[in-house]
């Protein structure tokens, strides 16, 4: 896409955005972030031929985190981050079944230290055995807006790469990474995380009711 080109999609969807955090945020900051999360979903050449809308999906992300952290809307459900080293395999997997069994009543994000270029395909295959599409999920890079946002921020693998906040619930769930490895073995890390996924809805359910 030639640069004006670009240049003019990135700012329809920053007029988009802006009318709809009208009062929150001027247009120049939606604008900004807009760009910024252009600049960063770049970096993954296999999804170039959707940018434009990941873009969109991903600045709304993070500008109703930084309104949530700002005081900007009220946070009327817990939001929990889950996070690894790519973004394309455990966390997705973690956020696709929390999605599915949250039903609105928590925010579910997920990002990568180290995002990587695209989902693995045997995460897909094992999520889609049981009636999962994910067909919007992206690598995602983890951001300061989202990062304050979250009430629960569940580690799967990123070592030193995942921040640590004051004032957050972290766990860290001891899983495998799923690249490389067959289907049965992904059939296991999936019922893993199916079952911690299950048992910490449950709990910010209850708790927050």
């Amino acid at each position: 896409m030639a640069v004006r080109d670009l240049d003019h999609v990135l700012g329809q969807i920053a007029s988009r955005l802006a009318s709809r955090f009208v009062g929150t945020f001027s247009p120049q900051t939606v604008e900004r972030y807009v760009f910024e999360s252009y600049v960063q979903l770049r970096r993954g050449a296999r999804i170039s031929a959707h940018l434009p809308s990941l873009t969109e999906n991903f600045a709304t992300e993070r500008l109703t985190a930084l309104a949530k952290v700002e005081g900007g809307i009220a946070g009327p459900v817990p939001e929990v981050l889950f996070l690894c080293a790519y973004n394309a395999g455990r966390s997705q997997m973690a956020a696709a079944l929390a999605d599915q069994y949250a039903q609105g009543r928590v925010q579910v994000h997920c990002a990568g230290s180290h995002p990587a270029d695209w989902l693995d395909e045997s995460v897909l295959e094992a999520l889609g055995e049981w009636g999962i599409e994910v067909p919007h999920a992206y690598p995602k890079p983890l951001t300061d807006d989202v990062l304050l946002a979250s009430d629960v921020i569940v580690t799967m693998g990123c070592g030193d790469a995942c921040p640590v906040l004051t004032g957050k619930r972290y766990l860290d769930w001891a899983i495998p990474d799923p690249a490389g490895r067959d289907m049965p073995a992904v059939r296991a890390i999936r019922d893993d995380i199916d079952a911690r996924v299950r048992a910490l809805i449950n709990d910010l359910t209850l708790t927050s009711t």
